[in-house]
């Protein structure tokens, strides 16, 4: 219910736009002063605020800015009896949502009310999602302050407030359930089930049993009825993870059940209806799965109409401090040690490494980490023990330069077939420089100046 706070100090117009919102259905709290109304707004969150122009401790526009600090998003009306264009551009440019002049329409005034408890429902709705994925995007699990990671978020608000299919692409570890478990929690079925399931990891041969449920009966060793894992994501979201894994006979049995949200359970005589909503996942490229005819393309499209890529580790480098910090602390307070954080050494062998396992691998780097570690700070000697790392990590630019010369040499006297001259006009080099370069990255022209026949 939208709650209301009237402030007026005249009773009689207190208790007149009482009577009237009490009957439009909303909840309204009346204040006879500034002073009683800031007080009523410091123990009570209002939906909206009817502020009387003149009050007698204080102006309504002050009060207004006094109940912003408390609650910015809420939209407020002005009324008053001092009908000025001064009044409302200064009331408006504080802050208000609205201007009345007493005597006001009351029709008028529920017409700006509706159009304030829109405003604020929205307000709500955009905080609620921002403080849901804030709290799991930034700290709890989906870890990240780069720029790839900051559009997915983008995608994960926007994609939230519609009820339609989505599909999450990434290689493995990337965190596709997690994002698919946000799209829940932030979306409107967030108080229904969310019913994961990996179709990789279920055998062709009892998918369709393991979807649908079956009656007892319906094979040898049904020995009762058993519902389905889409029966019991109803009012919720279903989350088919890994579906280019899905066999082809259950592609279509999905399509026609996305289609009519409808079923039959193995065995059974009766239909059964569902409400939920789709999200699929894949490691691998849909698309191509469809062109070498692994896949559906009408299932593709089905669960293809809002695509949220979710981009590798090594895509987004400046989240690997972030993710191993998040990691360090959730497993040294498993293990119960007091590890203070990284070595310089030990960070850089983190953000040279090209995380093939991605998230997933970096957790684990981390986990192992922290079971081998001796001392109060995570050293180089205990990541990724094993695995072969370029520790020179990013070449300098010295060394890039000259690696990027000497190809591009290489690439003008293949051209030319050696002819410094005609490298050197392609170049936009003079000869004796270009014969500089060459005697600067060791490379002889003469090799270059050979027929194909004789190479």
């Amino acid at each position: 219910m939208v709650k209301i706070l009237v402030v007026d100090d005249d009773e009689t117009i207190l208790k007149l736009i009482r009577m009237r919102l009490e009957v439009e259905g909303y909840e309204v709290t009346t204040a006879p002063s500034a002073e009683a109304a800031f007080s009523a707004a410091r123990g009570e969150l209002f939906d909206i605020a009817i502020l009387d122009y003149k009050l007698t401790d204080k102006s309504g526009i002050d009060l207004m800015e006094d109940l912003l600090r408390l609650n910015p998003e809420m939209p407020v009306i002005i009324l008053t009896a001092y009908g000025t264009i001064k009044n409302a551009v200064e009331a408006m440019k504080k802050g208000a949502y609205g201007y009345l002049t007493k005597p006001f329409d009351h029709d008028e005034l529920l017409l700006q009310i509706r159009n304030c408890s829109e405003k604020s429902g929205l307000s709500k709705e955009v905080r609620r999602l921002r403080s849901l994925v804030d709290e799991r995007y930034g700290f709890e699990n989906i870890i990240g302050k780069s720029e790839a990671m900051r559009k997915v978020l983008d995608r994960i608000v926007q994609a939230a407030q519609v009820d339609s299919s989505i599909y999450i692409s990434g290689e493995s570890g990337t965190g596709k359930e997690l994002v698919a478990k946000t799209l829940h929690l932030a979306g409107s079925r967030k108080n229904g089930p969310f019913v994961p399931i990996n179709c990789a990891a279920i055998p062709e041969t009892l998918m369709e049993s393991e979807l649908f449920g079956y009656e007892k009966g319906a094979f040898t060793g049904a020995t009762q009825s058993r519902r389905g894992l889409f029966a019991q994501a109803d009012g919720g979201t279903f989350f088919l993870d890994e579906i280019s894994e899905m066999p082809l006979t259950m592609q279509a049995k999905l399509l026609r059940v996305l289609g009519d949200m409808a079923f039959y359970p193995l065995g059974g005589q009766r239909i059964v209806r569902v409400n939920v909503r789709m999200i699929a996942a894949s490691n691998k490229n849909l698309e191509e799965e469809v062109k070498s005819g692994r896949f559906r393309e009408d299932l593709f499209y089905r669960i293809h109409v809002i695509h949220i890529p979710i981009p590798p580790l090594r895509e987004r480098k400046e989240d690997i401090p972030l993710l191993a910090r998040h990691f360090l602390k959730k497993y040294a307070e498993k293990a119960k040690k007091d590890i203070a954080g990284f070595s310089p050494e030990a960070l850089q062998k983190l953000m040279v490494h090209s995380w093939p396992g991605n998230v997933r691998e970096l957790e684990n780097c981390v986990e192992s980490a922290v079971a081998m570690a001796h001392r109060e700070i995570i050293t180089e000697d205990v990541i990724l023990q094993g695995k072969s790392t370029d520790m020179d990590g990013p070449k300098s630019f010295r060394d890039a330069k000259a690696e990027f010369e000497k190809e591009y040499l290489i690439q003008l006297l293949q051209i030319t077939k050696g002819n410094v001259t005609e490298a050197g006009k392609l170049a936009g080099k003079h000869r004796a420089d270009l014969y500089e370069l060459l005697r600067k990255h060791d490379l002889d022209p003469q090799p270059f100046r050979k027929s194909d026949s004789e190479r």
